[in-house]
């Protein structure tokens, strides 16, 4: 069974950011690149899988783990964590041609990639730690054709299908389907492992493949013509202002004022 966990590289979160004013994006150069958070947790629940699926009465082909990401050429010792944690090898899609994809041209050259690839599951964070939009896994489930089980705590996989805990607001839901599929994940997926020693000397002999648009042969285009949203105008939040202090006698009456306030900024 192959499994192939898709991850993004943002910059870190400790790091100071700023907007560049012509193309208002994220400059990233000289800004340290991770692994997004979320997506640690994709890694986790993917190596869980295979664990288990190895550890299984009659288990017979073994279970592989690929890291998939599409970021620059540069970001290639990013992805040796990934491979620290237990991944057995990586695959980066990078070409000069993809900056400026917005979510569907993100999702459609990913899909594109997976494709050649091949995969049997596909695993995903839930968030970006950059974006936030949580729109590409739905999307990439969308342009590979295959069943999308979003915010998964656990995953399952007997007898050649999916089975997987969808969190919810009030609990969780039991979900199935066929393979293949993609599966995005929450944090109640398990904790991040740390990286031994041994994985770390051992991911610097794994393999990372590069994939070039040219490879890809899209029938679309992607980066910054592609894409379908535009970001025209950016600006900082309004400075927040004082606090409005109130005594009130009682609960009433501090209910009452909170109620004819909410009102006056017609929230209510």
């Amino acid at each position: 069974m192959k499994i192939v966990v898709a991850v993004k590289l943002v910059p870190d979160a400790n790091a100071e950011k700023r907007i560049d004013s012509e193309t208002k994006r994220l400059v990233r150069t000289g800004v340290e690149t991770v692994l997004n958070p979320f997506d640690e947790y994709a890694i986790e629940g993917a190596l869980q899988l295979k664990e288990r699926l190895a550890a299984a009465p009659g288990s017979a082909e073994p279970a592989t783990v690929t890291v998939f990401s599409m970021a620059p050429e540069s970001a290639r010792e990013v992805l040796r964590k990934a491979l620290a944690m237990g991944a057995d090898d990586a695959v980066l899609l990078t070409d000069a041609g993809l900056q400026g994809s917005d979510v569907w041209a993100t999702a459609y050259a990913v899909a594109a990639a997976l494709k050649k690839v091949g995969f049997d599951l596909v695993v995903t964070g839930g968030l970006a730690d950059d974006g936030n939009t949580g729109g590409v896994p739905g999307a990439l489930a969308e342009y590979l054709g295959v069943p999308g089980l979003t915010n998964a705590r656990a995953i399952e996989v007997a007898d050649g299908k999916l089975k997987v805990q969808r969190e919810t607001d009030t609990g969780y839901q039991v979900v199935t389907g066929p393979m293949p599929a993609l599966v995005s994940v929450t944090m109640a997926i398990g904790e991040p492992r740390y990286a031994s020693l041994k994985g770390i000397m051992g991911a610097k002999k794994k393999t990372i493949t590069t994939i070039s648009l040219a490879e890809l042969g899209l029938d679309r285009a992607v980066g910054s013509d592609g894409a379908k949203t535009e970001v025209r105008e950016l600006a900082a939040p309004p400075v927040r202002g004082k606090g409005r202090i109130v005594e009130a006698s009682d609960g009433a009456q501090g209910a009452q004022v909170i109620f004819d306030y909410l009102k006056e900024k017609k929230l209510v």
